[in-house]
């Protein structure tokens, strides 16, 4: 998982923007697609992600439905994961279906800084 936005500055969502509510130390933020396999997998993952962990919340996002964020955010393919720290400043991002072990160390750095 990368560190912060490649776009510079900081990148900061809440839950009216992404239509729910923020977790209280973490957010795992997935954008997928109808027809996305790989999208299946990671909500499996982020969601015993966030089970595992105590206010860390897993919300997923439709791309289709949400053009004008997937475009501001430059999410060029389904599935993108989005770690938010507990403010909603995104902290980590990945492309394509995460690791267990990688989700766990991103959420380290939400929560850590």
């Amino acid at each position: 998982m990368r560190e912060r936005d490649d776009r510079g500055g900081a990148v900061r969502l809440d839950a009216a923007r992404i239509g729910a509510e923020l977790g209280e130390r973490a957010t795992l933020l997935q954008f997928s697609s109808a027809f996305c396999q790989p999208c299946r997998a990671t909500r499996r993952t982020l969601g015993e992600v966030a089970a595992m962990v105590e206010g860390v919340a897993h919300v997923e996002i439709d791309a289709e439905d949400h053009l004008a964020l997937v475009r501001e955010l430059a999410v060029e393919r389904t599935p993108t994961v989005l770690v938010l720290d507990a403010a909603g400043v995104l902290v980590r991002r990945a492309t394509g279906q995460p690791r267990k072990a990688d989700v766990i160390a991103a959420l380290g750095a939400a929560v850590r800084d």
